[in-house]
């Protein structure tokens, strides 16, 4: 077995994807000789005691980063500011500070100015996840496959990047390393717009008339379905997702409204070609998910 990357790791908020590291941690022994997990809510650190995710659990973040070499903030983008303010003044020198959040220009915005001398940011984002949140739902091998993005600022310790790819790398996941801004372009549209969608479907079909809504749930073919296993996601991390990437989300929701009202007129004048042709630009998409094995 390698030596553990780690010598005392830090995850503070054990839902999804916090549970799932600290599981792959457990599991695999190379990661860290010592896992620390955070999470503010008592009735969650007193699960992840049960469950035996971790060596110390606390649920005051301050305590918790105290000699620690690895830090991975996992709680919803939203919180990382006043999360930041916390913990920065017990950082220790070399201490490796990463994340999980989705958007990378709002982390580099709340953590950047707090950043204590000699402690290294290295943002990440694991493109992996199911609709379940919470302790429970984790497990070790989320990771597997998935990409992995990292957007360390110009001027980020070589050795501190490395390790974090190292670790992401032990848990089978593909790494891809871009700026902040490509990064919160890309998942704007790959993940925040079709959020986005679902949610609004779903809406839609909650503001029907009761008779009309008992209808389409109880027929709801599998399109549907797909929407709503997504528009199931946790609301407080979607919530800031979509507020800390505003831009972003906003620019890619206009030019899909642009191309939805496209196709709503071809259907409207019977515009045969232009139909079949974004029927097939979208057959491919699919094609090529599956032969990237991300399908």
């Amino acid at each position: 077995m390698a030596a553990p990357l780690f010598r005392r790791l830090c995850l503070i908020g054990l839902g999804l994807i916090g549970s799932s590291i600290a599981r792959l941690a457990r599991e695999r022994g190379d990661i860290a000789a010592e896992i620390v997990a955070c999470d503010h809510g008592v009735g969650v650190a007193a699960r992840v005691r049960e469950l035996g995710l971790a060596d110390v659990v606390e649920v005051d973040a301050a305590a918790a980063v105290r000699g620690c070499d690895a830090v991975i903030l996992c709680t919803p983008v939203g919180s990382f500011a006043g999360l930041m303010a916390q913990i920065a003044p017990h950082l220790e020198p070399g201490c490796v500070l990463t994340d999980t959040g989705s958007t990378k220009g709002s982390v580099l915005r709340d953590l950047q100015p707090l950043l204590p001398d000699g402690v290294h940011l290295v943002p990440g984002h694991p493109m992996a996840g199911t609709e379940h949140s919470g302790p429970d739902a984790g497990f070790a091998t989320l990771f597997e496959g998935r990409y992995v993005i990292l957007t360390p600022p110009p001027g980020t310790d070589t050795e501190a990047v490395e390790k974090v790819a190292e670790l992401w790398r032990r848990a089978g996941a593909m790494l891809e390393s871009m700026d902040a801004a490509t990064h919160d372009k890309v998942v704007a549209i790959v993940s925040h717009l079709p959020h986005l969608i679902a949610f609004t479907i779903c809406s839609t079909a909650d503001d029907l008339a009761q008779e009309t809504r008992g209808q389409v749930l109880k027929f709801a073919a599998s399109g549907f379905r797909d929407f709503t296993r997504i528009a199931s996601s946790d609301v407080d991390m979607w919530r800031d997702i979509f507020v800390n990437n505003r831009e972003a989300l906003l620019e890619m929701l206009a030019r899909f409204s642009e191309d939805a009202h496209a196709l709503g007129r071809a259907v409207r004048w019977n515009e045969t070609e232009f139909i079949e042709d974004r029927i097939r630009r979208g057959r491919k998409i699919r094609r090529s998910l599956i032969e990237m094995k991300q399908a």
